[in-house]
């Protein structure tokens, strides 16, 4: 799943930047991030899915409902994405982009 995921999030805007950050004992290959302007998204692998995380989260609008978990935090949204899960591509691609629009307002009000 995740390689799926990270070609859609690449497809949503090729100035997106992938890398990895948080290299740990415990997680030595780190957890994947995409930016621009700042965090857009990153994501965990779970046991049973993987996680994409949302920074800016509650201020992105959802209205199919695509978030589905940290629902109860001030700032942040994230995804479980499990392997058999269907993705409407496009409405997910238009999630990226909005999260990356968001980074690049922020960037243009300091």
């Amino acid at each position: 799943m995740l390689s799926r995921l990270r070609a859609l999030i690449q497809s949503a805007d090729p100035a997106l930047v992938e890398e990895v950050k948080w290299k740990k004992p415990s997680n030595p290959a780190g957890i994947p991030v995409w930016s621009h302007n700042g965090i857009v998204c990153m994501a965990n692998t779970l046991k049973h899915a993987v996680r994409l995380t949302f920074p800016k989260g509650t201020l992105m609008k959802d209205p199919s409902m695509l978030f589905n978990t940290r629902l109860d935090s001030k700032t942040v949204r994230a995804i479980d994405f499990h392997a058999d899960d269907a993705v409407d591509e496009e409405y997910f691609k238009a999630l990226v982009v909005q999260a990356m629009e968001l980074n690049t307002s922020t960037a243009r009000n300091q």
